[in-house]
């Protein structure tokens, strides 16, 4: 079974492995920033596969040690009847009993003031940073189901979003320093409606109760967390205007779409989880507090089609690495004995650093730097889910 669970992460990983090495050799082998990168990039590489295989380590460990206590416990009582949670969790062959243990719900949620942005820098003098930035919307509404099967000691779980079709709440903004002569002065700038796209946000985690090896108070829960999560932005730039702040020229109106962009975000994280019993302390029953702190190590690629070029379009890629931080707060009320309704507040913040190409195939551009890249995002969301557990 946790075989299974696992080996599906582990193909995509590898997978991952190969298509990162076809986009470096495709700079050429001849290139100095082919040189350079490639250095770079094994050093991530060493450390990515270091990073994977001890979140794999440590997921193992959680699992044995959960499963484990749940035989002992389960050996240890064989002989004393029982009706609670460790003993109803196996048939007489020592079989899980699935259903038992599951719980699916269905999930809305919402991003405030959130964007995933880009920029880079100019790859010859002076070398200002940023040449270019880009900062793409994310308010929106997003949807999806949730599952977690939980047993005494761990609990395993998975999240599936995607988002409401139409225009993401505030604009998309394009920004250019491109005088040499004065690297602090911001040339050009354009602001357009940003169209939201078949996007997704997935997750899948376990965790493990810790709170009764460290002697805490039985209503208060501790548990270290591992997971991967998932994020994939899909946004066109369209009805748009841009304004030239350098040479007078005047305002050009952009009425159809400037430009489509592609966005993902693989963040492998561990953290913690804290509960407790908050209920005891307002008077209103089954009510609990529910809180989360994880760091993630990341791995970013976008890319972004301009369509509205003069000398055609014009293609440009990014790909990142660095890490995110994640906290939510949140509340959990139990309606019926099987049903529960969990309101939550969460904040994301990732940054990334790496490489940038620059691709104009008409007029024979094909251009990779690294200098002041860097791709961010920063998310609010606030969420309601409603669980029912069988």
């Amino acid at each position: 079974m946790w075989l299974s669970l696992i080996m599906p992460g582990i193909i995509i990983f590898l997978k991952k492995q190969l298509d990162f090495r076809e986009n470096i050799k495709s700079l050429g082998r001849g290139n100095k920033q082919f040189l350079m990168w490639n250095k770079l990039f094994d050093r991530m590489h060493a450390f990515r596969l270091l990073a994977l295989q001890n979140i794999f380590c440590l997921v193992f460990f959680l699992v044995l040690l959960g499963i484990g206590s749940v035989v002992f416990a389960s050996e240890k009582e064989e002989t004393v009847p029982s009706t609670n949670l460790v003993t109803s969790a196996f048939q007489k062959e020592g079989t899980v009993q699935f259903f038992e243990h599951l719980s699916l719900g269905v999930k809305v949620k919402r991003l405030l003031n959130s964007h995933t942005s880009y920029e880079f820098g100019n790859p010859y003098p002076p070398y200002q940073a940023p040449l270019s930035k880009l900062e793409f919307p994310l308010d929106s509404w997003w949807g999806g189901g949730v599952m977690r099967l939980s047993y005494p000691r761990f609990s395993i779980g998975v999240e599936v979003l995607t988002n409401a079709l139409g225009d993401a709440g505030g604009r998309f903004r394009d920004s250019d320093w491109e005088d040499d002569n004065n690297i602090d002065m911001k040339t050009t700038y354009s602001v357009s409606r940003c169209r939201m796209e078949p996007s997704y946000m997935t997750q899948g985690d376990i965790d493990m109760e810790v709170s009764d090896w460290l002697g805490l108070p039985s209503w208060f829960s501790l548990r270290p967390v591992v997971g991967l999560r998932y994020q994939y932005f899909r946004l066109v730039a369209h009805n748009g205007i841009q304004y030239d702040l350098w040479t007078g020229t005047p305002n050009i109106n952009m009425p159809q779409n400037g430009i489509r962009f592609k966005q993902t975000y693989w963040q492998y994280f561990m953290g913690v989880r804290l509960g407790t019993d908050l209920g005891q302390y307002v008077g209103v029953p089954d009510l609990k507090f529910n809180a989360q702190l994880n760091w993630a190590y990341v791995e970013g690629s976008n890319e972004d089609t301009h369509l509205l070029r003069n000398d055609g379009k014009r293609f440009t890629y990014e790909d990142t690495y660095g890490d995110a931080w994640y906290a939510s707060i949140g509340l959990k009320k139990g309606l019926t004995k099987n049903l529960a309704l969990s309101a939550e507040m969460d904040y994301l913040r990732i940054n990334t650093t790496g490489s940038h190409r620059w691709l104009i195939r008409s007029e024979g551009i094909d251009l990779s730097c690294g200098n002041g890249v860097k791709v961010w995002s920063e998310q609010i969301g606030l969420s309601l889910t409603l669980q029912y557990s069988f």
